[in-house]
């Protein structure tokens, strides 16, 4: 390897030359080092098998490691091999015992003694002369360990082989394994929800009375049920912890059909906590959590196959309870690909000024959400509920389809205003409709917003998709059980030619 090396390369290397001492490289030694291995554990290629096997990222180490190392040229492999005792040879001539010997001397000892049998048995070429095992200790290790480090931080998992062609031919594989049509992807959270029912919101100083339970839930976790109820095939990308919330958020993604395979496991963290307030009519509000500690992060989208994930959908539903870069990230990656799908836009409130979002709307086929949440992507202006809707028709909608989006959704109760390329049309609530909101609103009208795009050819019905609305006003437990299947729409939308 000639040229200067890459910072990142040498701290790999010095990591694993510190723990191939002893007896080797094991996710015991990498749990409980004294090493700063964050480095290593932080390299995408770890990173992705971490995930894909739903292991730790130290449990991910030595399988990677091992992978890699067998792509190295014979001299390399064999140092490397026997440096961090990874087990590559099984080989009736080779004294296994000795060449991963629990102690590094033996192993560098038999190496150098067994140096031509070892090559050969690789099938390689008769090698350099064998080194002395003072010889072995600098240049052959420092060299091989190089090479093994460069080739863990070039993986082709890693974001530096991020590449359109590359994500478009996995995306064919992956719209082949969940079949050509009706495929929803959801970006958003999955969290606990602590629920407070109360009778009327508290005004300052002042008590409600209610009652408190525990559930789960997040924006992306309930659309990506709702779109599943309705027969979607569905994929979540979130971030859960490692602890037993995340563990039941998981659980209850595989009960309701969502494939979980791009999930993030952050196996050191608890999973994130939201707060929701629900009034006796249903109306809710939400107390995000500040600093999310786990996300989903730009570079968890830039790995190959998590971005085929995206561009194989049909519909992929984003909401901005993710960090705004994170949702920038995915709208680049939409915008390569040949065929993009469908995009909608939940237009939660997002943390930070979303003018840099602004370049990404003009793909964006529909933007869900609130007056008082459309409002906020668009308006400096702290406007209150009642004045974002009094503002949506002459200040909001018109400047988000200026940015270039199809049709603007602001959802009020369970009724629809829509502006834009569906025309000027607003949906009253269904008839049927006992209530005034519900806390899953939003989420059902996303679920069958996707699954009316994709089984209408791109003319949604807008009614029964209100309907959709309204039939989560069974709700009464976790979010996600709220979430309705098609019976259930069809039961409370109007009929057709009845819609006032």
């Amino acid at each position: 390897m000639s040229g200067p090396l890459d910072g990142q390369v040498i701290a790999v290397r010095q990591i694993l030359t510190r723990l191939g001492k002893r007896s080797g490289l094991s996710a015991e030694r990498v749990r409980t080092t004294e090493i700063d291995v964050s480095p290593l554990l932080e390299l995408p290629a770890i990173r992705a098998r971490a995930r894909r096997t739903r292991v730790d990222s130290a449990e991910a180490v030595l399988p990677v490691v091992r992978e890699v190392a067998q792509q190295l040229p014979p001299t390399d492999r064999l140092v490397v091999d026997a440096a961090l005792a990874l087990g590559l040879i099984a080989d009736a001539e080779v004294d296994t015992g000795r060449l991963y010997a629990g102690d590094l001397g033996e192993r560098r000892e038999y190496l150098s003694q067994a140096w031509a049998l070892l090559h050969t048995v690789l099938g390689a070429a008769p090698p350099p002369p064998a080194p002395s095992v003072r010889t072995l200790r600098s240049s052959p290790e420092r060299r091989a360990f190089t090479a093994l480090a460069a080739a863990l931080v070039d993986d082709p998992a890693s974001s530096r082989k991020y590449s359109s062609a590359r994500v478009s031919r996995h995306a064919d594989e992956i719209a082949d394994r969940f079949g050509a049509t009706g495929t929803v992807t959801v970006l958003g959270n999955a969290v606990v929800d602590h629920l407070y029912r109360v009778d009327g919101l508290p005004v300052a100083g002042g008590t409600a009375s209610g009652r408190f339970e525990r559930r789960l839930g997040g924006k992306g976790l309930n659309r990506a049920v709702a779109a599943s109820r309705l027969g979607m095939n569905t994929r979540l990308l979130a971030a859960v912890g490692g602890d037993d919330a995340g563990r039941h958020l998981l659980a209850l993604l595989e009960r309701e059909g969502v494939d979980t395979s791009m999930m993030k496991i952050v196996r050191d963290a608890d999973t994130d906590v939201a707060a929701l307030i629900v009034t006796p009519g249903g109306g809710t509000s939400v107390i995000s959590p500040m600093g999310h500690q786990i996300q989903f992060t730009e570079q968890d989208l830039l790995d190959p196959e998590v971005a085929a994930t995206l561009v194989s959908s049909d519909v992929v539903i984003m909401t901005l309870e993710s960090p705004l870069p994170v949702v920038e990230q995915a709208l680049s990656i939409l915008r390569e690909a040949p065929r993009p799908p469908t995009r909608v836009l939940q237009a939660a409130p997002p943390h930070e000024q979303p003018a840099s979002l602004y370049q990404f709307l003009d793909g964006i086929e529909y933007v869900v959400g609130s007056t008082w949440q459309l409002s906020r992507l668009v308006s400096a202006t702290p406007y209150t509920p009642e004045q974002a809707l009094r503002v949506f028709d002459d200040e909001t909608a018109p400047k988000l389809l200026a940015l270039g989006v199809g049709t603007v959704c602001a959802i009020e109760g369970f009724s629809c205003q829509l502006r834009g390329k569906h025309g000027t049309v607003d949906i009253p609530r269904p008839r049927l409709a006992a209530m005034d909101d519900a806390p899953g609103a939003h989420a059902a009208f996303c679920g069958a917003l996707a699954h009316q795009w994709v089984h209408t050819g791109g003319e949604p019905d807008f009614h029964w998709i209100c309907g959709a609305m309204a039939a989560t006003q069974s709700f009464a437990g976790d979010v996600p059980e709220a979430m309705p299947s098609q019976e259930a729409i069809d039961r409370i939308a109007d009929p057709p030619g009845g819609h006032p």
